[in-house]
């Protein structure tokens, strides 16, 4: 976790991702301890440094005080082109030796009309239905991981058996 982000303007702001190339996904959340603005929220840039060295900034989405956190994944902008963004005239070094993770105060109106790169955006699918499915995902391979075949079986009356078919067919 990294709360102590570098200044660069009144209303910009950036972090160090050392290692970013390790790096799938970043959550991006507010502390609660000091909320935007009243109308104000942040545009959440990623940006790394191209083969040539160059800065490529990328719009991930934002967050509110409404919506204090989210998920970006990252792990496939690392080959994808950069987006106009408002980095450009602070005094960023233009050849990054690590990844930023940029946030900009801006109106909540400019922050609607912004279009993040689209291969950013963690799954759309509700999260509890993704949990439930790598739940049950997880409870089968744990669950068969004990399978034994009926000659391996050895006869114990207190104990009850399902067969690893009926768990896969439910």
């Amino acid at each position: 976790v990294q709360a102590a982000p570098q200044q660069v303007a009144e209303d910009k702001f950036v972090f160090d991702l050392p290692d970013y190339e390790n790096i799938n996904h970043v959550v991006v959340f507010m502390l609660g301890t000091i909320p935007f603005p009243e109308g104000m929220g942040g545009s959440v840039y990623f940006c790394y440094p191209d083969q040539s060295g160059m800065a490529v900034w990328q719009l991930l989405g934002f967050v509110t005080n409404e919506k204090p956190s989210a998920i970006f994944k990252i792990s496939g902008l690392k080959s994808g082109k950069g987006s106009q963004h408002p980095f450009g005239a602070m005094n960023l070094p233009q050849t990054p030796t690590a990844a930023q993770i940029g946030i900009s105060v801006e109106l909540l109106e400019n922050l609607a009309q912004q279009t993040p790169v689209a291969s950013a955006a963690v799954s759309s699918v509700d999260s509890f239905t993704e949990f439930t499915q790598k739940m049950l995902d997880n409870f089968y391979n744990f669950a068969s991981s004990f399978a034994v075949t009926q000659a391996q079986m050895t006869p114990n009356p207190s104990e009850a058996f399902i067969p690893a078919n009926v768990v896969l067919k439910w």
